[in-house]
């Protein structure tokens, strides 16, 4: 395969691509490094193996962290098991465009994968690499979205799995969880508490992958299919902009990395994209940070309707903060009433209903198109990471019902105007 090491992104420490997520020296966090060469030798051919390939994420298996390379007849990795994703929608949003000033604005619905977000890309490519290595019990930290992949996955997959949740989620991603039989843990505290306590367990259960914290560089990579799939649905090249959720921080900057990447193959044409990130006020430490001209991030607590990015000690934050600073970018922070108003906006105008994640970043680009940042012949991508069936009680009481008798006068004197 392509890559050849698990590489400290503060002090270049190597390390053998095995279940480990942290540097031994300073602690830093690792994730995959690849050698490329090969593939840059043929990129006309290396296109057309992408375009013949599968319809979901293993098209871009070069690209990936695992064993076998390119699915193709003569491998047996053609099929990769468990549920595919990928492939999602990129939507011409003319009539969102027109109401924010912008001619051209894309939407990527990646709500449109098999539980409904693009965290099915990244547990896809975990738990692949996790069975490479042996592993037989799926598990994670989640605030929703990567409980639903996971426990999906693991179903699938024939595995055993076990989700660890803060216990007051939304009750919509407790049950599209528990339907395929996971373990469904609820934790007392927010998502830090969580992730604290799958940090502690996973160095006490051998033979448990948890898929974003011993397994978190692979699981990782899987952000970068997004990228690759916006510059091929674009005609291979790039857009201007970059408009995307920040919780972790780790979807931001590996979107990123996979336009990097293709872009120094000359498999893309363009340039980097400007990067422009979105948090929600009640939890904002990457926001706050980039506004205040700081390099870290200060821990908060989270308190805002969009648990998905709920995250209040975000690990790839500082990252976060130096990719939106070189390309020119910024990080945002939109309040829970913004939050109702981008779904709804988005609802609108493409006909997408997001969740609260999607909500902040439709917010956030009305707020740069509002402030004139965004000029407006930019070619601007919006991410849409998950479901707006999962949030329900975020648009509840936004909109009005009309009851009537079930007689036409009753009607056309409701809507008296409408005739």
């Amino acid at each position: 395969m392509s890559a050849t090491q698990l590489q400290c992104r503060e002090c270049g420490t190597g390390y053998e691509l095995e279940a480990r997520y942290v540097c031994d020296r300073c602690f830093g966090p690792l994730e995959v490094a690849y050698d490329h060469s090969r593939l840059a030798a043929d990129v006309p051919g290396l296109r057309r193996r992408i375009q013949g390939g599968p319809q979901n994420i293993w098209r871009y298996a070069d690209f990936l962290p695992l064993q076998g390379g390119q699915p193709g007849p003569s491998n047996r990795h053609a099929s990769r098991a468990g549920l595919p994703a990928g492939c999602t929608p990129l939507i011409k949003a003319d009539r969102l465009g027109e109401r924010l000033g912008l001619r051209n604005v894309w939407v990527k619905n990646d709500a449109a994968n098999p539980t409904h977000s693009f965290k099915d890309r990244v547990v896809a490519v975990a738990s692949a690499r996790a069975r490479e290595l042996g592993f037989d019990v799926l598990a994670c930290a989640s605030t929703g979205n990567l409980a639903n992949a996971v426990a999906a996955q693991a179903a699938a997959l024939g595995l055993e799995s076990y989700v660890l949740i803060p216990s007051d989620l939304e009750e919509q991603k407790v049950l599209a969880t528990g339907v395929y039989g996971t373990n469904v843990v609820a934790v007392e505290g927010n998502y830090d508490d969580v992730n604290r306590l799958c940090t502690e367990l996973s160095g006490e259960r051998d033979g448990w992958a948890f898929v974003n914290v011993n397994m978190r560089p692979y699981y990782a990579e899987g952000s970068k299919t997004l990228a690759y799939e916006i510059a091929e649905q674009l005609g291979w090249r790039t857009p201007d902009r970059i408009v995307g959720p920040i919780a972790s921080g780790s979807l931001f900057t590996k979107v990123a990395k996979g336009f990097a990447e293709w872009l120094e193959l000359g498999l893309a044409e363009g340039s980097a994209p400007t990067m422009n990130g979105a948090q929600a006020t009640g939890c904002s430490p990457v926001a706050q940070a980039f506004e205040a001209r700081q390099d870290f991030c200060r821990p908060v607590k989270p308190d805002t309707i969009a648990k998905s990015l709920a995250i209040g000690n975000p690990a790839d934050g500082p990252y976060a903060i130096d990719l939106a600073r070189r390309t020119g970018g910024g990080i945002d922070a939109v309040t829970d009433d913004e939050i109702r108003a981008g779904i709804r906006l988005l609802a609108e105008t493409t006909g997408v209903f997001t969740e609260t994640a999607g909500g902040v970043t439709t917010a956030t680009l009305a707020k740069l198109a509002a402030r004139g940042d965004i000029d407006p012949d930019e070619e601007v991508v919006v991410l849409i990471t998950g479901e707006g069936l999962k949030t329900l009680d975020a648009v509840r009481d936004t909109f009005a019902t009309h009851t009537i008798p079930a007689s036409l006068q009753a009607f056309d004197d409701a809507f008296a105007a409408a005739r």
